[in-house]
Protein backbone atom coordinates (compact mmCIF):
# COMPACT_ATOMS: atom_id res chain seq x y z
CA UNK A 1 0.00 0.00 0.00
CA UNK A 2 1.18 3.51 -0.79
CA UNK A 3 0.83 6.75 1.20
CA UNK A 4 0.21 9.78 -1.03
CA UNK A 5 0.39 13.17 0.67
CA UNK A 6 -0.29 16.75 -0.39
CA UNK A 7 -3.35 16.27 -2.57
CA UNK A 8 -4.97 19.71 -2.76
CA UNK A 9 -8.59 20.05 -3.89
CA UNK A 10 -11.04 22.92 -3.85
CA UNK A 11 -13.34 23.26 -0.85
CA UNK A 12 -16.45 22.16 -2.72
CA UNK A 13 -14.87 19.46 -4.86
CA UNK A 14 -17.03 16.56 -6.09
CA UNK A 15 -16.43 13.18 -4.49
CA UNK A 16 -14.85 11.69 -7.60
CA UNK A 17 -12.23 14.47 -7.72
CA UNK A 18 -10.08 12.79 -5.07
CA UNK A 19 -9.75 9.56 -7.04
CA UNK A 20 -8.91 11.58 -10.13
CA UNK A 21 -6.21 13.49 -8.22
CA UNK A 22 -4.70 10.21 -7.00
CA UNK A 23 -4.56 8.79 -10.51
CA UNK A 24 -3.00 11.96 -11.85
CA UNK A 25 -0.40 12.08 -9.10
CA UNK A 26 0.59 8.43 -9.56
CA UNK A 27 0.20 8.54 -13.35
CA UNK A 28 -1.99 5.47 -13.46
CA UNK A 29 -5.08 4.46 -15.40
CA UNK A 30 -8.49 4.17 -13.66
CA UNK A 31 -8.30 0.36 -13.72
CA UNK A 32 -4.98 0.44 -11.80
CA UNK A 33 -6.47 2.23 -8.77
CA UNK A 34 -7.83 -0.64 -6.68
CA UNK A 35 -8.96 1.31 -3.60
CA UNK A 36 -8.02 4.18 -1.33
CA UNK A 37 -8.77 5.43 2.18
CA UNK A 38 -8.27 8.89 3.62
CA UNK A 39 -5.41 8.93 6.12
CA UNK A 40 -5.56 12.63 6.95
CA UNK A 41 -7.52 15.69 5.93
CA UNK A 42 -6.67 19.31 6.64
CA UNK A 43 -7.52 22.67 5.13
CA UNK A 44 -5.34 25.47 3.81
CA UNK A 45 -7.04 28.84 4.33
CA UNK A 46 -4.09 31.10 3.63
CA UNK A 47 -5.99 32.37 0.58
CA UNK A 48 -9.54 33.04 1.79
CA UNK A 49 -10.71 33.29 -1.82
CA UNK A 50 -9.42 29.81 -2.65
CA UNK A 51 -9.53 27.61 0.46
CA UNK A 52 -8.17 24.16 -0.24
CA UNK A 53 -8.74 20.78 1.36
CA UNK A 54 -5.45 18.90 1.72
CA UNK A 55 -5.53 15.09 1.75
CA UNK A 56 -3.16 12.27 2.57
CA UNK A 57 -4.45 8.92 1.35
CA UNK A 58 -3.47 5.27 1.55
CA UNK A 59 -3.75 3.68 -1.87
CA UNK A 60 -3.79 0.13 -3.20
CA UNK A 61 -2.69 -0.03 -6.83
CA UNK A 62 -1.81 -2.64 -9.38
CA UNK A 63 1.93 -2.99 -10.04
CA UNK A 64 2.96 -1.12 -6.90
CA UNK A 65 6.66 -1.59 -7.59
CA UNK A 66 6.38 0.06 -10.98
CA UNK A 67 4.44 2.99 -9.50
CA UNK A 68 7.04 3.49 -6.79
CA UNK A 69 9.84 3.43 -9.34
CA UNK A 70 8.03 5.93 -11.53
CA UNK A 71 7.39 8.35 -8.63
CA UNK A 72 10.70 7.91 -6.80
CA UNK A 73 11.47 11.65 -7.03
CA UNK A 74 8.11 12.57 -5.48
CA UNK A 75 8.63 12.94 -1.73
CA UNK A 76 4.88 12.80 -1.23
CA UNK A 77 4.64 9.19 -2.44
CA UNK A 78 5.99 6.21 -0.55
CA UNK A 79 5.05 3.04 1.28
CA UNK A 80 2.31 3.46 3.87
CA UNK A 81 3.94 3.57 7.33
CA UNK A 82 3.18 0.78 9.77
CA UNK A 83 1.27 2.55 12.57
CA UNK A 84 0.20 -0.58 14.43
CA UNK A 85 1.07 -0.78 18.12
CA UNK A 86 3.01 -3.76 19.48
CA UNK A 87 3.41 -4.50 23.16
CA UNK A 88 7.03 -4.55 24.32
CA UNK A 89 6.31 -7.52 26.60
CA UNK A 90 3.48 -9.31 28.39
CA UNK A 91 3.10 -10.75 31.86
CA UNK A 92 2.74 -14.54 31.88
CA UNK A 93 -0.89 -15.62 32.25
CA UNK A 94 -1.97 -16.25 35.81
CA UNK A 95 0.80 -14.15 37.36
CA UNK A 96 -0.21 -13.12 40.89
CA UNK A 97 2.93 -11.22 41.90
CA UNK A 98 3.45 -7.52 42.67
CA UNK A 99 1.23 -5.00 40.90
CA UNK A 100 2.44 -1.66 39.52
CA UNK A 101 0.85 1.48 40.92
CA UNK A 102 -0.20 4.47 38.83
CA UNK A 103 -0.74 7.75 40.69
CA UNK A 104 -3.15 9.96 38.76
CA UNK A 105 -6.02 9.17 36.40
CA UNK A 106 -5.53 11.95 33.86
CA UNK A 107 -4.54 11.23 30.23
CA UNK A 108 -1.05 10.07 31.21
CA UNK A 109 -2.13 7.88 34.09
CA UNK A 110 -5.09 6.57 32.11
CA UNK A 111 -2.89 5.31 29.28
CA UNK A 112 -0.14 4.07 31.59
CA UNK A 113 -2.79 2.03 33.38
CA UNK A 114 -4.43 0.87 30.16
CA UNK A 115 -1.19 -0.32 28.57
CA UNK A 116 -0.08 -2.07 31.75
CA UNK A 117 -3.49 -3.77 31.97
CA UNK A 118 -3.34 -4.83 28.32
CA UNK A 119 0.08 -6.37 28.96
CA UNK A 120 -1.32 -8.33 31.91
CA UNK A 121 0.18 -6.42 34.85
CA UNK A 122 -3.13 -5.62 36.66
CA UNK A 123 -2.22 -2.07 37.77
CA UNK A 124 -3.61 -0.25 40.80
CA UNK A 125 -4.62 3.30 39.78
CA UNK A 126 -4.91 5.93 42.50
CA UNK A 127 -6.51 9.34 42.13
CA UNK A 128 -7.09 12.00 44.76
CA UNK A 129 -10.34 13.06 43.09
CA UNK A 130 -13.64 11.36 42.34
CA UNK A 131 -15.07 9.32 39.48
CA UNK A 132 -15.78 11.51 36.50
CA UNK A 133 -19.56 11.84 36.97
CA UNK A 134 -19.26 12.94 40.60
CA UNK A 135 -16.34 15.15 39.71
CA UNK A 136 -18.43 16.84 37.02
CA UNK A 137 -21.09 17.70 39.60
CA UNK A 138 -18.45 19.22 41.90
CA UNK A 139 -16.96 21.21 39.04
CA UNK A 140 -20.35 22.63 38.13
CA UNK A 141 -20.73 23.52 41.81
CA UNK A 142 -17.89 26.03 41.40
CA UNK A 143 -19.08 27.30 38.05
CA UNK A 144 -22.72 27.76 39.04
CA UNK A 145 -22.60 28.47 42.76
CA UNK A 146 -19.03 29.54 43.54
CA UNK A 147 -18.38 26.48 45.72
CA UNK A 148 -14.92 24.95 45.35
CA UNK A 149 -14.10 21.36 46.33
CA UNK A 150 -10.27 21.34 46.57
CA UNK A 151 -10.14 17.59 45.89
CA UNK A 152 -12.68 17.40 43.05
CA UNK A 153 -12.56 20.12 40.40
CA UNK A 154 -11.25 21.00 36.96
CA UNK A 155 -7.77 19.80 37.92
CA UNK A 156 -8.39 16.77 40.16
CA UNK A 157 -10.41 13.64 39.46
CA UNK A 158 -10.90 10.95 36.85
CA UNK A 159 -9.84 12.17 33.41
CA UNK A 160 -7.56 14.92 34.70
CA UNK A 161 -7.53 18.53 33.51
CA UNK A 162 -8.03 17.41 29.91
CA UNK A 163 -11.62 16.38 30.63
CA UNK A 164 -12.70 20.02 30.98
CA UNK A 165 -10.98 21.37 27.90
CA UNK A 166 -11.42 21.52 24.16
CA UNK A 167 -10.35 17.89 23.93
CA UNK A 168 -7.61 18.67 21.41
CA UNK A 169 -5.96 15.50 20.15
CA UNK A 170 -2.95 16.73 18.24
CA UNK A 171 0.57 17.54 19.26
CA UNK A 172 3.89 18.64 17.81
CA UNK A 173 5.91 15.96 19.61
CA UNK A 174 8.17 13.68 17.61
CA UNK A 175 6.41 10.33 17.37
CA UNK A 176 8.43 7.92 15.22
CA UNK A 177 6.62 4.89 16.70
CA UNK A 178 3.17 6.35 15.98
CA UNK A 179 2.13 6.04 19.62
CA UNK A 180 -0.32 8.85 19.02
CA UNK A 181 -2.16 6.53 16.69
CA UNK A 182 -2.52 4.02 19.51
CA UNK A 183 -4.03 6.78 21.66
CA UNK A 184 -6.53 7.79 18.99
CA UNK A 185 -7.44 4.17 18.27
CA UNK A 186 -8.19 3.51 21.93
CA UNK A 187 -10.28 6.67 22.08
CA UNK A 188 -12.35 5.48 19.13
CA UNK A 189 -12.85 2.11 20.84
CA UNK A 190 -14.10 4.06 23.87
CA UNK A 191 -16.65 6.01 21.85
CA UNK A 192 -14.85 8.86 20.12
CA UNK A 193 -15.94 9.62 16.53
CA UNK A 194 -13.85 7.79 13.93
CA UNK A 195 -13.05 11.08 12.22
CA UNK A 196 -10.36 11.74 14.84
CA UNK A 197 -8.27 9.15 13.00
CA UNK A 198 -8.22 11.28 9.84
CA UNK A 199 -8.73 14.92 10.78
CA UNK A 200 -5.51 16.95 10.98
CA UNK A 201 -6.69 18.72 14.15
CA UNK A 202 -9.10 16.33 15.85
CA UNK A 203 -10.96 17.24 19.01
CA UNK A 204 -13.62 15.62 21.17
CA UNK A 205 -15.02 18.03 23.74
CA UNK A 206 -15.94 17.57 27.38
CA UNK A 207 -19.23 15.67 27.18
CA UNK A 208 -17.76 12.94 24.97
CA UNK A 209 -14.59 12.75 27.04
CA UNK A 210 -16.65 11.95 30.13
CA UNK A 211 -18.22 8.84 28.59
CA UNK A 212 -14.93 7.78 27.01
CA UNK A 213 -13.08 7.95 30.32
CA UNK A 214 -15.75 5.77 31.89
CA UNK A 215 -15.48 3.25 29.07
CA UNK A 216 -11.70 3.04 29.37
CA UNK A 217 -11.97 2.54 33.13
CA UNK A 218 -14.26 -0.45 32.51
CA UNK A 219 -11.71 -1.85 30.04
CA UNK A 220 -8.88 -1.57 32.58
CA UNK A 221 -10.98 -3.19 35.29
CA UNK A 222 -12.02 -6.03 32.96
CA UNK A 223 -8.32 -6.74 32.42
CA UNK A 224 -7.67 -7.00 36.17
CA UNK A 225 -6.78 -3.38 36.93
CA UNK A 226 -8.13 -1.61 40.00
CA UNK A 227 -9.13 2.03 40.55
CA UNK A 228 -9.09 3.70 43.95
CA UNK A 229 -10.60 7.19 43.93
CA UNK A 230 -10.35 9.74 46.75
CA UNK A 231 -6.91 8.27 47.52
CA UNK A 232 -4.36 11.08 47.67
CA UNK A 233 -0.68 10.22 48.10
CA UNK A 234 0.45 12.15 51.18
CA UNK A 235 3.92 10.72 51.75
CA UNK A 236 6.60 8.34 50.49
CA UNK A 237 8.33 5.56 52.39
CA UNK A 238 11.94 5.37 51.21
CA UNK A 239 14.61 2.77 51.82
CA UNK A 240 18.14 4.11 52.13
CA UNK A 241 20.64 1.60 50.75
CA UNK A 242 24.20 0.99 51.92
CA UNK A 243 25.59 2.28 48.64
CA UNK A 244 23.91 5.67 49.18
CA UNK A 245 21.07 5.14 46.73
CA UNK A 246 17.46 4.96 47.78
CA UNK A 247 14.30 3.22 46.68
CA UNK A 248 10.60 3.92 47.04
CA UNK A 249 9.01 1.07 49.01
CA UNK A 250 5.53 2.32 49.94
CA UNK A 251 3.02 5.14 49.63
CA UNK A 252 1.17 6.72 52.56
CA UNK A 253 -2.35 7.63 51.50
CA UNK A 254 -4.92 10.15 52.69
CA UNK A 255 -7.11 7.21 53.76
CA UNK A 256 -4.55 6.32 56.43
CA UNK A 257 -3.39 3.26 54.50
CA UNK A 258 0.23 2.49 53.69
CA UNK A 259 0.32 0.85 50.26
CA UNK A 260 3.38 -1.29 49.61
CA UNK A 261 5.22 -0.44 46.40
CA UNK A 262 6.60 -3.88 45.63
CA UNK A 263 6.46 -3.00 41.94
CA UNK A 264 7.19 0.32 40.17
CA UNK A 265 5.14 3.46 40.85
CA UNK A 266 4.15 5.71 37.93
CA UNK A 267 3.82 9.31 39.15
CA UNK A 268 1.36 10.98 36.74
CA UNK A 269 0.31 13.90 38.92
CA UNK A 270 -0.81 16.59 36.50
CA UNK A 271 0.42 20.17 36.64
CA UNK A 272 -1.61 21.37 39.64
CA UNK A 273 -0.72 18.90 42.42
CA UNK A 274 1.13 21.59 44.32
CA UNK A 275 0.91 19.96 47.75
CA UNK A 276 2.34 16.75 46.30
CA UNK A 277 5.24 18.64 44.73
CA UNK A 278 6.02 20.11 48.16
CA UNK A 279 5.89 16.64 49.71
CA UNK A 280 8.26 15.27 47.05
CA UNK A 281 10.67 18.12 47.73
CA UNK A 282 10.52 17.49 51.47
CA UNK A 283 11.37 13.83 50.83
CA UNK A 284 14.37 14.77 48.73
CA UNK A 285 13.07 13.64 45.32
CA UNK A 286 15.01 15.52 42.65
CA UNK A 287 12.97 18.46 41.32
CA UNK A 288 13.81 21.48 39.20
CA UNK A 289 11.95 24.64 38.22
CA UNK A 290 10.59 24.67 34.70
CA UNK A 291 9.44 27.44 32.33
CA UNK A 292 5.74 28.08 31.86
CA UNK A 293 3.58 31.07 30.87
CA UNK A 294 1.18 33.58 32.38
CA UNK A 295 -1.52 35.73 30.83
CA UNK A 296 -5.25 35.96 30.27
CA UNK A 297 -8.13 34.44 28.33
CA UNK A 298 -9.38 36.58 25.45
CA UNK A 299 -12.87 36.26 23.93
CA UNK A 300 -14.27 37.36 20.58
CA UNK A 301 -17.54 36.40 18.90
CA UNK A 302 -16.79 33.22 16.95
CA UNK A 303 -18.34 34.83 13.87
CA UNK A 304 -15.60 37.47 13.90
CA UNK A 305 -12.88 34.81 13.85
CA UNK A 306 -14.71 32.78 11.19
CA UNK A 307 -14.93 35.77 8.85
CA UNK A 308 -11.33 36.81 9.50
CA UNK A 309 -10.00 33.31 8.76
CA UNK A 310 -12.38 32.02 6.11
CA UNK A 311 -13.90 35.09 4.46
CA UNK A 312 -16.97 34.27 2.38
CA UNK A 313 -16.53 30.57 3.21
CA UNK A 314 -17.24 31.14 6.92
CA UNK A 315 -19.75 28.60 8.14
CA UNK A 316 -18.86 25.96 5.55
CA UNK A 317 -19.49 22.49 7.09
CA UNK A 318 -16.07 21.18 6.00
CA UNK A 319 -14.33 24.00 7.87
CA UNK A 320 -16.26 24.23 11.12
CA UNK A 321 -15.48 26.90 13.68
CA UNK A 322 -12.24 28.70 12.84
CA UNK A 323 -9.20 28.39 15.08
CA UNK A 324 -5.98 30.37 15.12
CA UNK A 325 -2.38 30.23 16.29
CA UNK A 326 -0.57 33.48 17.05
CA UNK A 327 2.88 34.43 18.28
CA UNK A 328 4.76 37.71 18.66
CA UNK A 329 8.26 38.44 19.94
CA UNK A 330 8.08 41.71 21.85
CA UNK A 331 10.54 44.56 22.22
CA UNK A 332 11.00 43.70 25.93
CA UNK A 333 12.37 40.30 24.84
CA UNK A 334 9.22 38.44 25.87
CA UNK A 335 7.23 36.15 23.58
CA UNK A 336 3.43 36.32 23.62
CA UNK A 337 1.48 33.49 22.04
CA UNK A 338 -1.97 31.97 21.85
CA UNK A 339 -2.50 28.93 24.03
CA UNK A 340 -5.23 26.28 24.04
CA UNK A 341 -7.46 28.13 21.57
CA UNK A 342 -11.09 26.98 21.94
CA UNK A 343 -13.37 27.72 18.98
CA UNK A 344 -17.01 28.06 19.92
CA UNK A 345 -16.22 27.47 23.57
CA UNK A 346 -16.28 28.98 27.03
CA UNK A 347 -13.83 30.34 29.57
CA UNK A 348 -13.94 28.23 32.72
CA UNK A 349 -12.90 28.54 36.34
CA UNK A 350 -9.88 26.25 36.72
CA UNK A 351 -8.66 26.87 40.25
CA UNK A 352 -7.96 23.99 42.61
CA UNK A 353 -7.13 25.99 45.73
CA UNK A 354 -9.32 28.19 47.94
CA UNK A 355 -8.82 31.94 47.65
CA UNK A 356 -7.34 31.83 44.14
CA UNK A 357 -8.67 32.37 40.61
CA UNK A 358 -7.27 30.63 37.53
CA UNK A 359 -8.86 30.33 34.10
CA UNK A 360 -8.85 27.85 31.24
CA UNK A 361 -10.83 27.24 28.06
CA UNK A 362 -13.29 24.50 27.17
CA UNK A 363 -15.33 23.45 24.13
CA UNK A 364 -17.89 20.80 23.42
CA UNK A 365 -17.59 18.59 20.35
CA UNK A 366 -20.00 20.83 18.41
CA UNK A 367 -17.98 24.00 19.11
CA UNK A 368 -21.17 26.00 18.69
CA UNK A 369 -21.05 28.41 21.63
CA UNK A 370 -21.17 32.15 20.93
CA UNK A 371 -17.53 33.03 21.57
CA UNK A 372 -14.06 31.94 20.57
CA UNK A 373 -11.56 32.06 23.40
CA UNK A 374 -7.85 31.51 23.77
CA UNK A 375 -5.14 31.97 26.29
CA UNK A 376 -2.89 34.89 25.37
CA UNK A 377 0.16 34.23 27.47
CA UNK A 378 3.68 35.47 28.04
CA UNK A 379 6.56 33.04 28.30
CA UNK A 380 8.49 33.13 31.58
CA UNK A 381 11.48 31.18 32.87
CA UNK A 382 13.04 30.32 36.24
CA UNK A 383 16.37 32.10 35.84
CA UNK A 384 14.72 35.39 34.95
CA UNK A 385 11.42 35.39 36.83
CA UNK A 386 11.42 32.98 39.78
CA UNK A 387 15.00 31.95 40.57
CA UNK A 388 16.46 30.20 43.55
CA UNK A 389 14.15 27.31 44.40
CA UNK A 390 12.66 24.36 42.47
CA UNK A 391 9.16 25.27 43.71
CA UNK A 392 9.44 29.02 43.15
CA UNK A 393 7.21 28.77 40.09
CA UNK A 394 4.37 27.48 42.27
CA UNK A 395 4.75 30.49 44.57
CA UNK A 396 4.74 32.74 41.49
CA UNK A 397 1.49 31.18 40.25
CA UNK A 398 -0.18 31.42 43.63
CA UNK A 399 0.71 35.09 44.04
CA UNK A 400 -1.00 36.16 40.83
CA UNK A 401 -3.96 33.82 41.35
CA UNK A 402 -4.51 35.41 44.78
CA UNK A 403 -4.36 38.87 43.20
CA UNK A 404 -6.93 37.79 40.62
CA UNK A 405 -9.21 36.41 43.35
CA UNK A 406 -9.11 39.74 45.18
CA UNK A 407 -9.61 41.79 42.01
CA UNK A 408 -12.60 39.64 41.08
CA UNK A 409 -14.34 40.33 44.38
CA UNK A 410 -13.23 37.44 46.58
CA UNK A 411 -15.95 34.99 45.54
CA UNK A 412 -14.36 33.20 42.53
CA UNK A 413 -15.61 35.76 40.04
CA UNK A 414 -12.77 36.61 37.69
CA UNK A 415 -11.34 40.06 36.91
CA UNK A 416 -12.00 41.15 33.33
CA UNK A 417 -11.19 44.11 31.12
CA UNK A 418 -12.07 45.29 27.64
CA UNK A 419 -9.17 45.22 25.21
CA UNK A 420 -9.70 48.90 24.44
CA UNK A 421 -9.44 49.80 28.13
CA UNK A 422 -6.43 47.52 28.61
CA UNK A 423 -4.59 49.19 25.73
CA UNK A 424 -5.50 52.64 27.09
CA UNK A 425 -4.47 51.66 30.64
CA UNK A 426 -7.82 52.46 32.22
CA UNK A 427 -10.12 50.24 34.28
CA UNK A 428 -13.23 48.78 32.68
CA UNK A 429 -16.53 49.64 34.32
CA UNK A 430 -18.89 47.86 31.92
CA UNK A 431 -18.89 45.49 28.97
CA UNK A 432 -20.23 46.09 25.48
CA UNK A 433 -20.63 43.80 22.47
CA UNK A 434 -18.81 40.71 23.72
CA UNK A 435 -20.60 38.79 26.47
CA UNK A 436 -18.05 36.94 28.63
CA UNK A 437 -18.68 33.24 29.17
CA UNK A 438 -16.80 32.75 32.46
CA UNK A 439 -18.82 31.42 35.36
CA UNK A 440 -19.48 32.13 38.23
CA UNK A 441 -19.11 35.59 36.67
CA UNK A 442 -16.69 38.44 36.03
CA UNK A 443 -15.88 41.77 37.64
CA UNK A 444 -14.92 44.62 35.27
CA UNK A 445 -11.67 46.09 36.57
CA UNK A 446 -8.05 46.75 35.62
CA UNK A 447 -5.94 43.67 34.97
CA UNK A 448 -2.82 45.58 35.94
CA UNK A 449 -3.37 44.32 39.48
CA UNK A 450 -3.30 40.68 38.35
CA UNK A 451 -0.24 40.47 36.10
CA UNK A 452 3.45 41.34 36.37
CA UNK A 453 4.46 44.58 34.65
CA UNK A 454 6.54 42.82 31.99
CA UNK A 455 3.51 40.74 31.00
CA UNK A 456 1.27 43.81 30.74
CA UNK A 457 3.79 45.59 28.52
CA UNK A 458 4.22 42.54 26.28
CA UNK A 459 0.48 41.88 25.99
CA UNK A 460 -0.24 45.46 24.94
CA UNK A 461 2.32 45.27 22.15
CA UNK A 462 1.24 41.79 21.03
CA UNK A 463 -2.49 42.58 20.87
CA UNK A 464 -1.87 45.33 18.32
CA UNK A 465 0.37 42.99 16.30
CA UNK A 466 -2.26 40.24 16.41
CA UNK A 467 -4.83 42.76 15.15
CA UNK A 468 -2.76 43.14 11.99
CA UNK A 469 -2.81 39.36 11.49
CA UNK A 470 -6.50 38.83 12.34
CA UNK A 471 -8.51 41.97 11.66
CA UNK A 472 -10.59 42.83 14.71
CA UNK A 473 -8.49 40.84 17.14
CA UNK A 474 -7.64 44.02 19.06
CA UNK A 475 -11.24 45.28 18.84
CA UNK A 476 -11.93 47.55 21.84
CA UNK A 477 -14.89 45.41 22.94
CA UNK A 478 -13.07 42.07 23.04
CA UNK A 479 -12.91 40.80 26.61
CA UNK A 480 -9.84 39.67 28.55
CA UNK A 481 -10.36 37.54 31.67
CA UNK A 482 -7.61 36.81 34.18
CA UNK A 483 -5.57 34.97 35.02
CA UNK A 484 -4.20 32.11 32.95
CA UNK A 485 -1.45 30.47 35.03
CA UNK A 486 -1.83 26.71 34.48
CA UNK A 487 -0.38 26.55 30.97
CA UNK A 488 2.01 23.80 32.03
CA UNK A 489 3.74 22.45 35.09
CA UNK A 490 6.14 24.87 36.81
CA UNK A 491 8.14 21.82 37.97
CA UNK A 492 10.09 19.05 36.29
CA UNK A 493 10.90 15.75 38.01
CA UNK A 494 14.11 14.66 36.23
CA UNK A 495 14.26 11.04 35.09
CA UNK A 496 16.91 8.89 33.49
CA UNK A 497 16.96 6.86 30.30
CA UNK A 498 15.16 4.11 32.21
CA UNK A 499 12.33 6.61 32.99
CA UNK A 500 13.00 6.39 36.74
CA UNK A 501 13.65 9.40 38.97
CA UNK A 502 17.33 10.22 38.85
CA UNK A 503 17.69 9.82 42.63
CA UNK A 504 14.75 7.67 43.74
CA UNK A 505 14.57 4.15 42.33
CA UNK A 506 11.17 2.58 41.67
CA UNK A 507 9.59 6.01 41.05
CA UNK A 508 8.68 6.73 37.40
CA UNK A 509 7.73 10.42 36.85
CA UNK A 510 5.39 10.84 33.88
CA UNK A 511 3.25 13.24 31.93
CA UNK A 512 2.54 16.91 32.20
CA UNK A 513 2.99 17.27 35.95
CA UNK A 514 6.48 15.81 35.74
CA UNK A 515 7.36 18.17 32.90
CA UNK A 516 7.33 15.69 30.02
CA UNK A 517 4.12 16.55 28.16
CA UNK A 518 1.71 19.36 27.35
CA UNK A 519 -1.83 18.41 26.43
CA UNK A 520 -3.95 15.28 26.17
CA UNK A 521 -2.15 13.52 23.31
CA UNK A 522 1.43 14.12 24.43
CA UNK A 523 0.54 13.16 28.02
CA UNK A 524 -1.09 9.95 26.84
CA UNK A 525 1.92 9.11 24.66
CA UNK A 526 4.25 9.67 27.60
CA UNK A 527 2.02 7.38 29.68
CA UNK A 528 2.53 4.63 27.11
CA UNK A 529 6.30 5.09 27.12
CA UNK A 530 6.50 4.99 30.91
CA UNK A 531 4.21 1.95 31.09
CA UNK A 532 6.56 0.15 28.71
CA UNK A 533 9.54 1.05 30.90
CA UNK A 534 7.70 -0.24 33.97
CA UNK A 535 6.84 -3.49 32.19
CA UNK A 536 10.44 -4.04 31.15
CA UNK A 537 11.63 -3.37 34.69
CA UNK A 538 9.14 -5.86 36.13
CA UNK A 539 10.03 -8.60 33.65
CA UNK A 540 13.74 -8.06 34.29
CA UNK A 541 13.34 -8.15 38.08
Amino acid sequence: MLRVTGLNLSLNHPEEALAAAIRERLRIAPRDLVRYTIARRAHDARDKDDIQLVYSVDVTVRNEGQVLARTRRDRGVGPTPDTGYRFVTTMPAGHAGPRPIVVGAGPCGLFAGLILAQMGFRPIILDRGKVVRERTQDTWGLWRRGRLNPESNVQFGEGGAGTFSDGKLWSQIKDPRHLGRKVLTEFVKAGAPEEILTEAHPHIGTFRLVTMVESMRRTVEALGGEYRFSHRVDDLVLEERPDGTRRLTALKLSTGETLAADAPVVLALGHSARDTFHMLHDRGVALEAKPFSIGVRIEHPQSWIDRARFGACAGHPDLGAAAYTLSHHCSNQRTVYSFCMCPGGTVVAATSEPGRVATNGMSQYSRNERNANSGIVVGIDPARDYPGHPLAGIAFQRHWEERAYAAGGGDYRAPAQLVGDFLADRPSTKLNIVIPSYRPGITPTNLNACLPEFAITALREALVAFGRTIPGYDHPDAVMTGVETRTSSPVRIPRGDDFQSINTANLFPAGEGAGYAGGILSAAVDGIKVAEAVARAMIAA
